[in-house]
């Protein structure tokens, strides 16, 4: 046996012994265990079991009790600790906004009616629900919708009072003038729909609940026998500016008239009252 295989013969025999060892596990380190999760102190606090819409009326059925982290729990959350009868308590509420599912409760989302309808239960301390006859063209289309922000403008056609001494094709025409009378309107409801049914971004509807001060009652009361009504949408970004003016206060306290004069426009200031 020449020396080239004694080489080859010993590799392979070391070669061997190594995978045996190896595969007798004696190299193996024990598992490593990792510590357990340090678990979070909760308080158990009061949710929506299932959504709840805006003016449903609020069932015990409808809550559960929730564990909820401590230190996210909000003072304003209603903790089991605390009113362990709340599930009852609650009930018979009427939400004021919607709640999905999983959301803490807090009492300033409900309003007890204590016998009154929705729409009274949820009208803020001070303001009224006032009902006025709309139509597509004097309701953005029907792109108005619950909880949006109008302006109302006031339409009156007035005889022309130089008709008689005027002798022109024109003479005869009579004036239009318009005026925007209230701002930043809420709408509290189109029809009797407190919000937009099924998803639909457009409701035509016949009547329209806006929420007014009592001062805008009377103003819109006077204006629905003066002329026409029109409801124009405000954006978003306008409906959220408030800046203290009188526009945005409600009511257009002084400004100007749009007057239709032959077909020709002209503004006219009015005097400030």
């Amino acid at each position: 046996m020449n020396t080239a295989r004694i080489v080859v013969l010993v590799i392979a025999l070391g070669a061997g012994g190594v995978a045996a060892y190896l595969a007798s596990g004696f190299d193996n380190k024990p598992a490593i265990v990792l510590p357990a999760a340090e678990k979070l102190p909760t308080v158990e606090v009061l949710v929506a079991k299932s959504d709840i819409g805006l003016g449903q009326a609020v069932k015990p059925e409808d809550l559960q009790w929730q564990a909820w982290p401590a230190a996210t729990a909000s003072s304003a959350f209603i903790r089991r600790d605390s009113r362990p009868e709340a599930q009852t308590q609650i009930a018979g509420s009427i939400a004021r906004v919607p709640l999905m599912q999983g959301e803490p409760i807090r009492e300033q989302k409900l309003v007890k009616a204590d016998g009154s309808g929705f729409m009274a239960a949820i009208l803020p301390a001070g303001m009224r629900a006032v009902s006025t006859e709309i139509s597509a063209e004097t309701a953005a289309g029907g792109f108005i919708l619950p909880n949006d922000r109008v302006d109302i403008v006031l339409t009156r056609r007035l005889k022309n009072p130089d008709g008689a001494n005027n002798n022109g094709p024109t003479g005869g025409n009579d004036l239009v003038l318009s005026e925007v009378i209230l701002t930043n309107i809420r709408v509290l409801a189109i029809d009797q729909a407190p919000k937009e049914k099924d998803g639909q971004n457009a409701v035509v509807g016949k009547t329209v609940t806006l929420e007014l001060r009592p001062d805008q009652v009377a103003v819109l009361a006077a204006a629905r026998q003066g002329g026409t009504l029109q409801l124009a949408l405000r954006s978003i970004v306008d409906a959220n500016a408030v800046d203290g003016t009188p526009e945005d206060q409600g009511i257009k306290r002084a400004g100007g008239v749009n007057v239709i004069r032959y077909g020709v426009q002209a503004r006219q200031l009015t005097s400030q009252k």
